[in-house]
């Protein structure tokens, strides 16, 4: 018997898992899994806290199985979690444990699949079910489900769970169980409201608290980056092009956001896509399941939607915004490095947002190193050293490369064509839509170029009110034919900066510009530019207000004519 057989079989569990286990590289138990599976087996209530990749799926999966009496062709164990994401990823895990214990039937119910499907499976009374609260509320009130005899109750992610607000929902569908039953309760925190359900729902509990997070933090690579310099979505394209990743989640705090920096993405040639609450439930499917294939690389996701997400091909995770709390941290990076697995995470970090880094850190014992942002000189290498590899890599597996050879002779000669200059063209061609060179010096002539290029659309703008934190104050439209001149800021709506922050810098006492000298505002992601009339800004003046700081960001002032 392997080490492997023998720790697992020691924890009472029957042959059968033991083969799944073993099929499936499981060396021993995790602490969350040794404590509280041979309380489950027995039959006891238990209120576990373990955080996010401390293999607590497991913890309650492998017990339910061994409990199930596979004679009885009744439903016997019923499964809550949050999000259809969750509810999806335990009924794989407990598909895939259950592949050795013949005749056991699951089924998962969640919005937003056909209720044919469904209704089919609960017409073969499986032993188990896998469900969201919705979904199991509709079936109960059809009357097409039926939990009379069940006999264990699993909830999982009870804090996200009451966070969400389905307290109502978890109490109607405990009314219509059985009294006498098993139930288990697993949350990654535990805070007053999950005290009290378990409380008011379970029998004499056994507390089981997995509460060292050192261990599965150290198996994470975890960095920060400071962000200055550059605009973080570049960086953010800096730090995917140079890590070493097979697939990679980006959090991000808005729905909105995972729509505009998947875009920016894709623009530029990125494998990515959005995940988040809003979309339809098929897309959000169809796109977990192209990541687990891998034919989807990077996903743009909040908190909830990557709720429950466990795929083995991710190995980094990006928090493009930081969460404004430790255990939010360590849900996400849970993403990756889970149950043993070795993983990288990287927090981009405003200066404003230093505490929130320190309650991380504390929370988790561990100082979190700061690295800096990928120059164009690393970017350049990096890429120069993927196509190197490529071509290594085609002369090494290419044996038809003598009919590609013949080819070049029907390329027309130009007086241009060298041999350097058609390796030079393909290699722009392999490239694609991203450019090689991504330097900062680039971004900001392009990004004059734009500005320049719409500024007559701007002057066609009048401001008449801005909002300000003590009162209203209104811009008087500029005089007709009255000349202006236009600045550009390199601070936008991306970095919090509102209309007012601007008039509020301007109309300081050190630059004393009024109002009615001040034309139209306009603001973009990352970016802004405004009018002042005319020959306002002396060269004293223009250096000062150079200097200014809005939201203590420096503003990177410049002047772009008349």
């Amino acid at each position: 018997m392997s080490k492997t057989e023998d720790s697992f079989v020691s924890l009472g569990l029957n042959p059968n898992i033991i083969d799944v286990l073993h099929d499936f590289g499981y060396k021993k138990p995790l602490p969350i899994q040794t404590q509280c599976i041979p309380y489950l087996l027995s039959g006891h209530d238990v209120l576990g806290m373990a955080h996010t990749g401390s293999g607590k799926t497991a913890a309650f999966i492998l017990p339910l199985l061994h409990n199930i009496n596979i004679h009885d062709i009744f439903t016997q164990g019923l499964i809550v979690a949050p999000t259809r994401e969750l509810a999806i990823q335990i009924g794989k895990v407990c598909i895939n444990f259950s592949k050795y214990m013949k005749n056991i039937s699951s089924v998962i119910l969640y919005g937003g699949q056909s209720y044919n499907i469904q209704l089919n499976a609960l017409r073969k009374n499986p032993h188990i079910i896998i469900c969201t609260p919705g979904r199991l509320i509709d079936h109960l009130n059809r009357g097409t489900v039926n939990l009379s005899k069940l006999k264990t109750l699993i909830i999982d992610e009870a804090d996200e769970m009451l966070r969400m607000g389905f307290l109502e929902d978890m109490e109607y569908i405990i009314k219509n169980i059985p009294i006498q039953r098993q139930t288990a309760l697993f949350s990654a925190t535990l805070p007053i409201s999950v005290r009290k359900i378990s409380h008011k729902f379970m029998r004499n509990p056994k507390e089981i608290y997995i509460t060292e997070n050192t261990k599965m933090c150290s198996d994470i690579r975890q960095n920060y980056w400071l962000v200055r310099g550059i605009a973080k979505h570049e960086a953010l394209m800096r730090f995917l092009e140079t890590e070493d990743f097979d697939a990679a989640i980006v959090f991000v705090k808005t729905k909105n956001t995972t729509l505009e920096i998947s875009k920016i993405l894709e623009q530029f040639g990125y494998n990515s896509a959005a995940l988040n609450g809003d979309m339809d439930q098929k897309i959000r499917y169809q796109t977990v399941n192209r990541l687990i294939c891998g034919t989807l690389d990077i996903l743009i996701a909040t908190d909830i939607a990557a709720r429950g997400l466990d795929i083995n091909r991710v190995s980094l995770v990006i928090n493009y915004d930081i969460p404004m709390n430790s255990d939010s941290y360590i849900h996400r990076i849970g993403r990756t490095g889970r149950a043993g697995r070795i993983g990288k995470s990287l927090l981009f970090v405003e200066r404003k947002e230093y505490n929130l880094l320190r309650n991380i850190e504390r929370k988790i014992h561990l100082n979190i190193p700061e690295i800096k942002h990928p120059s164009s000189k690393d970017l350049i290498t990096c890429r120069l050293n993927k196509f190197s590899k490529k071509i290594a890599h085609q002369l090494h597996i290419s044996n038809d490369l003598e009919i590609y050879r013949s080819l070049l002779t029907h390329i027309k000669p130009t007086k241009d064509l060298t041999i350097e200059n058609l390796a030079a063209v393909l290699l722009k061609m392999a490239q694609g839509n991203r450019p090689l060179v991504f330097s900062s010096n680039l971004n900001s002539e392009n990004k004059t170029i734009q500005i320049t290029q719409k500024i007559k659309k701007y002057k066609k703008h009048t401001i008449t009110s801005i909002s300000n934190k003590s009162a209203k104050i209104k811009l008087k439209p500029k005089i007709n034919g009255h000349m202006m001149d236009i600045y550009h800021i390199s601070l936008g709506s991306d970095d919090g900066v509102k209309k007012h922050h601007i008039i509020k810098v301007l109309s300081n006492k050190y630059y004393n510009i009024h109002y009615n000298k001040i034309g139209n505002i306009q603001l973009f992601p990352d970016y802004a530019i405004f009018e002042l009339n005319k020959g306002l800004l002396n060269n004293k003046n223009f250096k000062r207000l150079s200097r200014a700081r809005i939201l203590n960001k420096p503003i990177n002032l410049k002047f772009l004519g008349t």
